[in-house]
Protein backbone atom coordinates (compact mmCIF):
# COMPACT_ATOMS: atom_id res chain seq x y z
CA UNK A 1 0.00 0.00 0.00
CA UNK A 2 0.92 3.32 -0.89
CA UNK A 3 1.60 6.38 1.36
CA UNK A 4 -1.14 9.74 0.13
CA UNK A 5 0.52 11.73 -2.37
CA UNK A 6 2.07 14.78 -1.28
CA UNK A 7 0.59 17.96 -2.29
CA UNK A 8 1.69 20.23 -5.59
CA UNK A 9 1.89 23.94 -5.80
CA UNK A 10 -0.08 24.20 -8.71
CA UNK A 11 0.47 27.99 -9.32
CA UNK A 12 1.34 29.42 -12.23
CA UNK A 13 4.32 31.84 -12.82
CA UNK A 14 3.51 35.22 -13.52
CA UNK A 15 6.54 36.70 -15.67
CA UNK A 16 5.17 40.66 -15.25
CA UNK A 17 4.64 40.02 -11.42
CA UNK A 18 8.49 38.37 -11.07
CA UNK A 19 9.85 41.01 -13.38
CA UNK A 20 8.61 43.80 -11.03
CA UNK A 21 10.98 42.24 -8.68
CA UNK A 22 13.71 43.21 -10.17
CA UNK A 23 15.83 45.93 -10.06
CA UNK A 24 19.48 45.60 -11.37
CA UNK A 25 19.92 45.58 -15.39
CA UNK A 26 21.38 42.23 -17.02
CA UNK A 27 20.73 40.11 -13.48
CA UNK A 28 19.16 36.80 -14.28
CA UNK A 29 17.02 35.16 -11.91
CA UNK A 30 15.11 31.77 -11.99
CA UNK A 31 11.63 31.32 -12.01
CA UNK A 32 10.95 27.66 -13.12
CA UNK A 33 12.74 24.89 -13.96
CA UNK A 34 11.86 21.48 -15.62
CA UNK A 35 14.33 18.73 -15.64
CA UNK A 36 17.88 20.18 -15.70
CA UNK A 37 17.18 23.09 -17.23
CA UNK A 38 16.17 26.89 -16.09
CA UNK A 39 13.99 29.41 -17.16
CA UNK A 40 15.27 32.67 -16.03
CA UNK A 41 14.15 36.37 -16.08
CA UNK A 42 16.09 39.98 -16.94
CA UNK A 43 15.73 43.40 -16.97
CA UNK A 44 18.10 44.10 -19.51
CA UNK A 45 19.50 47.58 -21.20
CA UNK A 46 22.28 48.56 -22.99
CA UNK A 47 25.18 45.80 -24.11
CA UNK A 48 26.19 43.05 -22.62
CA UNK A 49 29.51 41.35 -23.93
CA UNK A 50 30.76 38.92 -26.46
CA UNK A 51 30.33 35.59 -25.16
CA UNK A 52 29.81 31.61 -26.02
CA UNK A 53 28.25 28.79 -24.88
CA UNK A 54 30.55 25.60 -25.30
CA UNK A 55 28.50 23.06 -24.08
CA UNK A 56 25.23 24.61 -25.02
CA UNK A 57 22.05 26.29 -27.15
CA UNK A 58 20.61 28.84 -25.53
CA UNK A 59 17.37 30.48 -25.79
CA UNK A 60 16.18 34.07 -25.77
CA UNK A 61 12.27 34.93 -25.36
CA UNK A 62 11.96 38.87 -25.14
CA UNK A 63 8.80 39.42 -23.08
CA UNK A 64 8.53 43.38 -23.63
CA UNK A 65 10.99 45.55 -25.82
CA UNK A 66 13.17 44.56 -28.22
CA UNK A 67 16.45 42.88 -27.55
CA UNK A 68 19.21 42.56 -30.88
CA UNK A 69 21.75 39.80 -30.83
CA UNK A 70 24.97 40.45 -32.55
CA UNK A 71 26.45 37.96 -34.01
CA UNK A 72 30.18 38.13 -36.13
CA UNK A 73 28.51 37.05 -38.88
CA UNK A 74 25.44 39.09 -38.97
CA UNK A 75 22.22 39.86 -36.24
CA UNK A 76 18.74 39.23 -35.30
CA UNK A 77 16.22 41.21 -33.80
CA UNK A 78 13.67 40.20 -31.56
CA UNK A 79 10.13 41.91 -30.23
CA UNK A 80 7.73 41.21 -28.18
CA UNK A 81 6.95 37.45 -27.88
CA UNK A 82 9.71 36.44 -30.43
CA UNK A 83 11.95 33.67 -29.24
CA UNK A 84 15.81 33.06 -30.95
CA UNK A 85 17.92 30.06 -29.56
CA UNK A 86 21.36 30.87 -29.94
CA UNK A 87 23.19 27.51 -31.02
CA UNK A 88 26.11 26.15 -28.92
CA UNK A 89 29.53 27.49 -29.22
CA UNK A 90 28.20 30.95 -31.30
CA UNK A 91 29.76 34.15 -30.04
CA UNK A 92 27.05 36.31 -29.54
CA UNK A 93 26.73 40.15 -27.86
CA UNK A 94 23.02 40.68 -26.76
CA UNK A 95 21.94 44.86 -26.05
CA UNK A 96 18.74 46.42 -26.17
CA UNK A 97 18.31 50.42 -26.57
CA UNK A 98 15.64 50.67 -23.77
CA UNK A 99 14.63 48.46 -20.53
CA UNK A 100 13.78 44.92 -22.36
CA UNK A 101 12.53 42.09 -20.07
CA UNK A 102 13.69 38.67 -21.09
CA UNK A 103 13.12 34.82 -20.49
CA UNK A 104 16.33 33.18 -21.09
CA UNK A 105 16.13 28.91 -21.02
CA UNK A 106 19.56 27.09 -20.60
CA UNK A 107 20.78 24.02 -18.26
CA UNK A 108 21.09 24.97 -15.09
CA UNK A 109 24.74 25.75 -14.04
CA UNK A 110 25.32 27.80 -17.71
CA UNK A 111 27.63 30.61 -16.48
CA UNK A 112 25.78 33.69 -18.35
CA UNK A 113 29.23 35.45 -19.60
CA UNK A 114 30.62 31.81 -20.95
CA UNK A 115 34.30 31.61 -20.42
CA UNK A 116 34.55 35.21 -19.88
CA UNK A 117 34.68 36.52 -16.25
CA UNK A 118 33.83 40.09 -15.36
CA UNK A 119 31.57 42.44 -13.46
CA UNK A 120 28.69 41.27 -15.74
CA UNK A 121 29.30 37.61 -14.58
CA UNK A 122 26.29 36.79 -12.25
CA UNK A 123 26.15 33.59 -9.45
CA UNK A 124 23.89 30.78 -10.59
CA UNK A 125 20.64 29.95 -8.79
CA UNK A 126 19.41 32.66 -7.75
CA UNK A 127 15.46 32.47 -7.55
CA UNK A 128 12.66 35.07 -7.33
Amino acid sequence: MTGPTPLRDYRAVNLADKLSLLHEQWSQRVVAEMNDYQFKIAKVEGEFLWHAHAETDEAFLVVAGELRLDFRDGAVTLRAGELFVVPRGVEHKPSATHETHILVIEPRGVVNTGAAHNERTQPNDRWV
